[in-house]
């Protein structure tokens, strides 16, 4: 598999695109703007705590306040709280923690109002963006996180990723962050460390204590409110999370944005430069990419897939659901079991990749078709598993309900990507709502399909006249038009003509 990252950069926001293969897995959206995202860092005061909830709501910034549960503190806090404290006040010489006297931890079972009062001012980080009437959720327990592990100030400790299964690789590796690690930090190793060398995961570390150091410089005077460190922006973490052997090229098409990730390379993967590459045709960077097309086929209500199967996404404050149907995709020669199984496997693909493109999280129940037999209600369980083992978002699947229901948790860290594909309706100005135009050659085609399919004799398909033209159309000599490439695909004889009565997305196919 070869993974493509396409961004484009827009005047009040940047695009990206991931493909593997060709197709789109994740999407996202970034304003140039963009404040409280996971991983940036403030310096914020505490505005009241509440201890029914073992919490305290926050003023970071944001209109509304960010919550902070007593678990989210962390042992450290008080080494934190006294560090902030000396930072602000100027009394901090260094970023070193090898002299630095810790406090003592907090109590796992204590309570909020014995930590924290109104007016505390402390060094919080976003685990979680706003999400719709909720402001951000928080943490005082601080992570740096980097191509090859995460830096954990005032922790001693180091860990390793449980997909790391070679015993002797996690031995190696420990012993190796162990002697190369400053005083006074932990470490989580990350999957991709597996048999680096000593200096990429030397280069990193580096990297991640810099950071620390410019949070340390930039806590000197620092007012609530205030933005310590930002994260890397989307286009930086995807690379960060997904640099890997299998990944092939980045097309930008913003010459500062294309200098400013090549820089970020040169730190992380010196090698991978070379991979940018500088986007400039008049054509949209998308459209050259089919991501456009995509994106209009896999955001709506409805998400079609191979011979009329297709999903029903509903979003709700409480949980997301997809509905599984089988359209018109049945197999004679098979009974309604392995037919059923046949959809179910074929949807909880798709299920899988809707999850990551729209970065659905919280609670999703996938109502699949009924299967009377437990081992292939077992079998599209552990399909989807392996579906999502990809998915960088922790998830859990559990098994069918009696009713045959599939439900999974998945981290929720921000808003889901929610796009609109509908377009107004040019005959009653935008009172109601119609697909969008850039499937209709497809949804013809799918019909052309299934009819040569069943049927024999030449097909005549009437149409919108703009519509028409277009699939008439030659764009060269040397080329062929839409309608011509048909009739050769599925050697049929076939005609699009224009028809004045009909609207814009509506045709009629004759055989």
């Amino acid at each position: 598999m070869k993974y493509d990252l396409i961004i484009d950069s827009r005047p009040t926001e940047v695009a990206l695109a991931l493909l593997r293969d060709g197709l789109l897995i994740e999407f996202h959206k970034e304003k140039h703007d963009n404040d409280f995202s996971v991983g940036d860092i403030y310096l914020a005061k505490v505005r009241k705590t509440v201890p029914g909830l073992n919490a305290a709501f926050v003023n970071v910034g944001y209109e509304r306040d960010g919550f902070l549960h007593y678990l989210d503190l962390g042992p450290h806090y008080n080494s934190y709280k006294k560090f902030t404290h000396q930072g602000i006040n100027q009394k901090l010489n260094t970023a070193s923690l090898k002299n630095f006297k810790k406090e003592k931890t907090i109590d796992k079972e204590g309570s909020i109002s014995a930590v924290l009062k109104s007016g505390d001012q402390l060094l919080t980080q976003i685990s979680k963006e706003p999400i719709s009437t909720k402001g951000p959720r928080l943490t005082t327990e601080i992570s740096l996180a980097g191509r090859y592990m995460v830096l954990l100030p005032f922790s001693d400790k180091v860990s390793i990723s449980q997909k790391i299964d070679d015993a002797k690789e996690q031995t190696r590796l420990k012993k190796l962050i162990r002697s190369i690690k400053p005083h006074g930090f932990g470490v989580i190793i990350r999957t991709v460390a597996k048999d680096k060398k000593v200096a990429e995961l030397d280069r990193d570390l580096k990297n991640l204590y810099k950071k620390w150091q410019l949070i340390t410089k930039n806590l000197k005077n620092a007012k609530p409110k205030i933005k310590i460190h930002g994260e890397l922006n989307k286009a930086s973490t995807i690379l960060r999370d997904l640099l890997g052997e299998k990944f092939n090229k980045i097309h930008v098409n913003n010459q500062q944005l294309k200098t400013e990730l090549q820089e970020y390379l040169s730190r992380i993967a010196p090698e991978k430069e070379k991979n940018i590459k500088l986007y400039n045709k008049t054509t949209p960077i998308f459209q050259e990419f089919n991501v456009t097309k995509q994106i209009k086929g896999s955001f709506g209500k409805n998400v079609t897939m191979k011979k009329g199967v297709y999903l029903v996404i509903e979003h709700t404050e409480a949980l997301h659901v997809i509905d599984v149907n089988s359209g018109k995709k049945v197999d004679s020669k098979k009974d309604q079991e392995e037919n059923a199984l046949i959809v179910n496997l074929e949807a909880a693909q798709e299920v899988a990749r809707q999850l990551r493109l729209r970065d659905m999280g919280g609670i999703i129940v996938v109502d699949f078709i009924d299967m009377k037999e437990e081992k292939n209600r077992q079998l599209l369980t552990e399909k989807l598993k392996e579906f999502m083992k990809n998915d960088k978002a922790k998830h859990n699947v559990l098994p069918p309900t009696k009713f045959g229901l599939i439900q999974i948790t998945r981290q929720r860290v921000k808003p889901v990507m929610n796009i609109d594909t509908d377009e107004n309706c040019p005959m009653c100005s935008g009172n109601g709502k119609i697909d969008s135009s850039l499937l209709l050659v497809d949804k013809i085609e799918a019909k052309i399909h299934k009819l040569t399919s069943t049927q024999k004799g030449p097909i005549h398909i009437s149409t919108h006249p703009f519509a028409a033209s277009y699939i008439n159309q030659r764009k060269s000599w040397f080329s062929s038009s839409i309608s011509t490439k048909w009739s050769k695909k599925y050697n049929r004889k076939i005609k699009v003509s224009p028809d004045d009565r009909l609207h814009l997305l509506q045709y009629t196919i004759i055989n």
